[in-house]
């Protein structure tokens, strides 16, 4: 009988995959899961890094425009000392988009996490540091001056049931949970991965013994419900050792072109305010230059604000940038083309968006096109918040774009008295009606002026949606500017419940 269990349980090893034969997972006497791979050996974040070596990588961080990717390649230059400690120097070549960046940054040899650079990288460091180099919180060199180690922290055994445990509420222990062959851009490499549970998915890095950094990675955010979203996510795309020169040095960054273009550092930034085309939500920030030289960029601060309380934001919008030439036609750039996405994304309902001017000289309107809201896995997210806003941007060939550009023209010319008429009816002291024909008056008087507008063809009988007054409430407060309070009255005439006469 005892030669017949140890039979099946021989047969069983056979279906169990090859990559967890050599992990011994458990759940120990603390009642946590724990890890360990069968393998001889330990590893820490920078282990075997030395001057000469390239990387590249393809990596994405939550807190860097909602996970968008980027480029990343990095040549260690040669090692520096900056006050008492030694660092290397790395040389850093960023794709991003259409825009290319350099700049260098100094890291540890304990701990290669950036402790200085260029400026002009700061974010891309921010992005490297949290997430290439993540793992160097729980696993370092250890260095040993007169048998005092120094760290604390020291390389991690491939054996441990445990590296640690991650610092977010729940956070959970990360485990070396098999051996593994993956591909990568860079090609084959026979590595460990590491996984720990957050918001309810498994969050994974694979690392690569004697090699300083992990070869891929995947890890997402805690959250109390619903599908959380990806917080990091790179890959390793090239690799080369004794690489003696700068491979980046004839590389043309997007700035020095500018530069050589005469593109303006300071210059005057337009405000905008107001709500989609479908009253959907409120698009409030600033753009600028106004008037563009062509091949520079427009830099735009964008907010997504909910029309029933402008101080809110909109979370979780699925949105682009696109430039018409001709509103009839399709759009001759969008930014998510630009970038090689199906769309852009903010989770936060804000977002920091550079766009090139790469159009001939001429007019052209920029319209900021909402899709819909919702969880980022969903293409589009809910179309009941579609909607969309423009702004009008020209582009110029030669001479001196740094000027002012003017300000824009109000589409409304609105006595201060009407916001006390719009604050009554908003509080219930006036009907529906008699509000409809107070701004009737005011309309066919010429003393309250809107762009021309479409009559309907209701009957009038139609009661006014709830989210109207709303409007005006917050018009009436100073919340919102008069464009958006005359939006929502263009809507009551062209859906016929205003009548002009």
């Amino acid at each position: 009988m005892r030669l017949s269990i140890i039979i099946a349980a021989s047969a069983l090893l056979f279906l169990i995959p090859l990559a967890s034969q050599d992990s011994f997972a458990q759940v120990n006497s603390g009642g946590f899961q724990a890890g360990g791979v069968n393998i001889d050996g330990s590893w820490y974040v920078g282990e075997g890094l030395k001057v000469g070596d390239y990387y590249s990588y393809n990596l994405c961080h939550v807190d860097y425009l909602d996970c968008s990717d980027f480029d990343m390649a990095m040549w260690v230059q040669e090692e520096v000392r900056v006050g008492t400690e030694d660092k290397f120097r790395i040389q850093v070549l960023i794709y991003d988009g259409k825009k290319i960046v350099k700049g260098h940054m100094d890291v540890g040899q304990v701990a290669p996490e950036p402790t200085g650079g260029s400026e002009e990288i700061s974010s891309y460091r921010s992005v490297y540091k949290s997430s290439i180099v993540w793992l160097s919180a729980f696993a370092t060199k250890e260095i040993d001056s007169d048998g005092v180690y120094l760290t604390g922290k020291g390389p991690k055994d491939f054996r441990a049931a445990s590296w640690g445990k991650i610092g977010n509420i729940g956070g959970q222990q990360i485990l070396p949970s098999a051996q593994e062959t993956i591909s990568v851009g860079a090609g084959q490499f026979d590595s460990i991965l590491l996984t720990w549970k957050t918001g309810g998915q498994q969050s994974k890095v694979w690392i690569v013994d004697e090699f300083p950094f992990p070869i891929q990675g995947k890890t997402f955010m805690h959250v109390s419900q619903g599908i959380p979203p990806v917080e990091y996510d790179f890959e390793l795309l090239d690799y080369k050792e004794n690489v003696s020169s700068n491979p980046f040095l004839n590389v043309e960054t997007t700035a020095a072109k500018q530069a050589a273009a005469g593109c303006p550092e300071e210059f005057l930034k337009t405000k905008f305010n107001e709500s989609t085309n479908t009253f959907s939500m409120i698009v409030k920030g600033v753009y600028g230059p106004k008037i563009v030289k062509q091949g520079c960029e427009i830099e735009m601060f964008i907010d997504f604000k909910r029309m029933v309380n402008p101080t809110e934001f909109v979370d979780q919008v699925h949105y682009d940038i696109a430039v018409f030439s001709d509103p009839s036609k399709p759009p001759i750039q969008t930014v998510s083309i630009d970038e090689g996405r199906a769309e852009l994304y903010t989770a936060s309902g804000q977002t920091h968006r550079f766009v090139i001017a790469e159009q001939p000289p001429g007019k052209y309107i920029y319209a900021i096109i909402v899709y819909g809201t919702g969880p980022e896995h969903i293409l589009g997210g809910n179309p009941d918040t579609s909607g969309l806003m423009t702004f009008d941007v020209e582009v110029v060939k030669g001479g001196n774009t740094s000027f002012v550009a003017p300000p824009t023209a109000s589409i409304t010319e609105i006595p201060q008295w009407v916001k006390s008429n719009a604050e009554w009816w908003a509080e219930g002291q006036i009907p529906d009606s008699d509000f409809v024909s107070g701004i009737q008056y005011l309309i066919n008087q010429g003393i309250m002026k809107i762009p021309e507008t479409a009559q309907g063809s209701g009957s009038g009988s139609d009661g006014i949606p709830a989210w109207i007054k709303d409007i005006a409430e917050f018009w009436a407060d100073g919340q919102i500017d008069d464009n958006t309070f005359v939006g929502g009255i263009q809507w009551l005439i062209s859906n016929g419940i205003m009548k002009l006469s």
